[in-house]
């Protein structure tokens, strides 16, 4: 009466067993998608992690910068002469005004709210660089793809259109071109069509960028094995472009975008130093540097404060950048 007992019992424990390993090798070999890779190498990157963090959170500055003006700070335009020396046009306070009613000081000669200029030229900075990053991708990306497929003397002319703009002196054209324009253009007035030029010329001298990228891979990818049988099942061109070539394009040019941000957020703050970007009293990190350089010596924070914001916005986006590359690119090396 026991044996069958315990002959059953050790059955059961057979199966119970042999189920626990079926489920731990059907876990072990269970797939994962790209992102899902991509994001646990993000992971282990703790650098990248900070400076993704630090991007979202400029991000979130620059959307809800009302808002948190409105709780610790000052309308940015808005003077404050009761905090300024009258006889040296400084700050009363020492280290450029800073106090608890004043979280980055005061602006010399007229007491504008540092914190608040600063909460508000993320916003310019920010958007500038974006939207110019996606001029440049959407332009680079369809150049690059048909250039890189059709090859030949397509290939040849876009080529050489790029070579062209990466010749072309940027800073001057942009200079010479504000210099121009009016101030109402196409419905937008003041600092806005400063906004629109910046975004339009960065964006279009930043494409061929891009376009060199997705050229050179679209010329290795239109040789795999999947686009070949595409083709011979009688795929067309547009299929081929959009269903197999694009989305293996996707991680380069992701990629690089968070490499071009940081770019343009220096590039738009050089031309605001050189009084080419955004127009008086609209606050801008550059702009702010331009008019520091008068008043370094006898007040050096109000240097520091924009230098330190841009330095630290485009150290995140760089460490940001930089880790997303090494996560979807493993091959590469720093």
């Amino acid at each position: 009466m026991t044996a069958p007992l315990h002959d059953t019992a050790t059955d059961a424990d057979e199966v119970a067993t042999d189920g626990v390993a079926a489920d731990v090798v059907e876990k072990s070999v269970e797939g994962r998608s790209l992102r899902q890779i991509a994001w646990s190498r993000l992971k282990r990157d703790k650098l990248a992690l900070a400076g993704g963090v630090v991007v979202v959170f400029l991000v979130l500055v620059a959307i809800f910068a009302p808002l948190i003006v409105d709780l610790l700070g000052h309308p940015p335009n808005e003077f404050h002469q009761d905090e300024i020396d009258p006889l040296f046009g400084t700050p009363k306070e020492a280290f450029g005004g800073i106090s608890s009613e004043f979280l980055l000081g005061v602006e010399p000669g007229n007491g504008r709210d540092v914190f608040s200029r600063i909460v508000y030229g993320a916003r310019i900075s920010l958007l500038v660089a974006f939207l110019a990053a996606l001029v440049a991708v959407m332009l680079g990306t369809v150049f690059g793809i048909v250039a890189g497929y059709f090859g030949g003397w397509i290939d040849s002319i876009i080529s050489r259109v790029m070579d062209m703009l990466l010749a072309f002196p940027q800073l001057l054209f942009i200079i010479s071109l504000v210099s121009v324009l009016p101030n109402d253009l196409l419905g937008l007035t003041g600092s806005n069509v400063r906004i629109a030029i910046l975004v339009a010329v960065i964006g279009f001298f930043g494409w061929p960028y891009v376009g060199r990228i997705v050229r050179g891979q679209t010329l290795s990818l239109r040789e795999k094995e999947y686009v070949e049988a595409a083709r011979s099942l009688g795929a067309g061109r547009r299929y081929v472009l959009f269903k197999e070539l694009l989305p293996n394009l996707v991680a380069p040019i992701t990629v690089y975008t968070t490499l071009m941000i940081p770019t343009n957020i220096l590039t738009e703050a050089a031309l605001s130093f050189l009084g080419a970007g955004v127009k008086p009293p609209t606050a801008s990190w550059g702009q702010m540097l331009s008019t520091a350089v008068d008043t370094y010596q006898s007040d050096p924070t109000f240097m520091v404060v924009p230098g330190l914001a841009i330095f630290v916005t485009v150290l995140a986006f760089n460490l940001f950048g930089d880790g997303v590359r090494d996560a979807l690119d493993p091959k590469g090396t720093r």
